[in-house]
C-alpha cells in the first residue's frame, strides 16, 4: 500500500496505458524542443567539453582517447551496450567507470571523480554518437546475477516511506505527483540536463535523489547497488532509443 502522504499527492487519475515510453513523452512541447535542438539543449555544453577532453593527451603515456579510438564518432553504439562486464575487475561497469578504467590502464592517468564535470562531459560526449540507436544490453551470462540483484532492488521497499522504485514507476506511472507526471523510469537519456539541478547529472545522481526522496540512506557513488540497478533498468528499456544528451524538468 502506498503511504498515506504519497497517496494524497498522487491524483486519483488512472495511470497511462503501460506502453513503454521515455520521460521525453511526459514533457511539454517547450522542453521537448529544447532537447531536440542542439543549439538550445544546455547539455550540449558538456558534450562539447567532452569532445575536447577526448582529444586531450593525459597521464604518463601522453595519449588521448582519440589516439587509440580515433574520431569520437566511432563510439556510436557503445552507450547502448553499457553497463558491460569487465574481465579486469570481474564485475560489471558503467560507461563512466569504463572511462576511468581506460584512464588508469591505458593513459596511466588519475581517475576522474564520480559526478565531476569532466567525467560527465566525457560520458555525454561518448554517448551522443549512439543517439537514436536501440538500447542493446549485452547477452552475457556473467551479467545475469548482477542484473537479478538490480531487479530485486527495484522492487525492494526502502526508507521511512517504505517505497520501492516499482511502487512509483510501475504501479503509478502516468499519474501526477506534486503536479509532475510520474515517469516509467527508463534510462534512455543519461547523462542529461535537469532543470531542477541546473546542470548535467548521471543516472546514479537521479537514483540517489530517489532514495533521499523515500527517506532512505543513499549508496555512495559507484556502489555496486547503483550498477546493478542500471543493468536492470537498461535491460528493462531494451529496444528503446538512446536520447543522450537529454533534458528533463
Amino acid at each position: 500500500m502506498i503511504p498515506a502522504l504519497l497517496g494524497l499527492l498522487l491524483l486519483a487519475l488512472p495511470a497511462q496505458a503501460q506502453t513503454r515510453q521515455s520521460g521525453y513523452a511526459d514533457m511539454g512541447p517547450e522542453l521537448r524542443a529544447m532537447q531536440d535542438d542542439d543549439a538550445a539543449n544546455p547539455a550540449m555544453l558538456w558534450v562539447r567539453e567532452g569532445e575536447l577532453l577526448w582529444r586531450m593527451p593525459e597521464g604518463a603515456t601522453g595519449k588521448s582517447c582519440a589516439d587509440c579510438h580515433g574520431d569520437i564518432k566511432t563510439m556510436a553504439g557503445v552507450a547502448a551496450r553499457y553497463p558491460a562486464f569487465s574481465a579486469a575487475l570481474n564485475r560489471p561497469v558503467t560507461l563512466a567507470q569504463r572511462i576511468n578504467l581506460s584512464r588508469r590502464e591505458n593513459q596511466q592517468a588519475a581517475e576522474l571523480a564520480p559526478e565531476s564535470r569532466e567525467l560527465l562531459a566525457l560520458t555525454a560526449a561518448i554517448a551522443r554518437p549512439s543517439r537514436g540507436q536501440a538500447i542493446a544490453p549485452p547477452d552475457d551470462a556473467r551479467l545475469r546475477p548482477f542484473r537479478a540483484a538490480g531487479a530485486a532492488l527495484f522492487t525492494q521497499r526502502q526508507g521511512q516511506l517504505n517505497l520501492s522504485c516499482a511502487n512509483c514507476h510501475e504501479d503509478n506511472a502516468g499519474r501526477k505527483l506534486a503536479g509532475v507526471t510520474v515517469p516509467q523510469a527508463h534510462p534512455t537519456a543519461y547523462p542529461l540536463y535537469r532543470l531542477e539541478w541546473q546542470s548535467v547529472g548521471s543516472l546514479q545522481r537521479r537514483l540517489r535523489n530517489c532514495l533521499i526522496g523515500t527517506r532512505a540512506e543513499p549508496y555512495a557513488y559507484d556502489a555496486p547497488e547503483y550498477v546493478a540497478l542500471e543493468l536492470f533498468l537498461m535491460q528493462r528499456a531494451a529496444g528503446m532509443k538512446v536520447e543522450t544528451p537529454g533534458v528533463r524538468p
